[in-house]
């Protein structure tokens, strides 16, 4: 399976499709947890990791808050907006430099774990499709 990861130029806004409701019926909320951990964890050990939370307490509140996000996304309950608010996740993003080449770094890693995940291919390329084109939105720097 070809998860291609496509370039736009920088300030780009293109529309996104959110996942499928199936991916998360199918991976359930702990299965996306289990997947936003693993990403985060291989995240910790890119070059990237200078990003992320580097203690032990704030790295797991920020994998929750993502995988608060990601179940939102899918259809699930809202858990992200009740405890953080409306995503307005390019202006929660704006303190970090966030390249292109990051961008490619986060989505190998998301390309990691979501193939560990062994869902089937049409509900793996329905996130991925989401992802693929989201993470574009982060970009604030060249």
């Amino acid at each position: 399976m070809e998860l291609k990861i496509e370039t736009y130029p920088l300030g780009s806004r293109p529309p996104v499709t959110i996942p499928t409701p199936e991916f998360l019926k199918v991976l359930g909320e702990d299965g996306i947890r289990k997947m936003v951990s693993r990403h985060y964890d291989l995240m910790r050990q890119s070059n990237i990791s200078h990003l992320f939370p580097t203690t032990d307490e704030e790295f797991e509140k920020a994998k929750l808050r993502s995988s608060d996000f990601m179940i939102q996304i899918c259809g699930g309950p809202d858990y992200f907006n009740q405890h953080r608010g409306r995503p307005m996740l390019i202006n929660r993003h704006m303190p970090f430099t966030i390249t292109p080449e990051g961008r490619l770094v986060w989505l190998r890693c998301y390309r990691q774990a979501l193939l560990e995940t062994n869902l089937p291919e049409n509900l793996i390329v329905s996130f991925w499709n989401y992802i693929q084109v989201f993470s574009v939105w982060m970009i604030n720097s060249k």
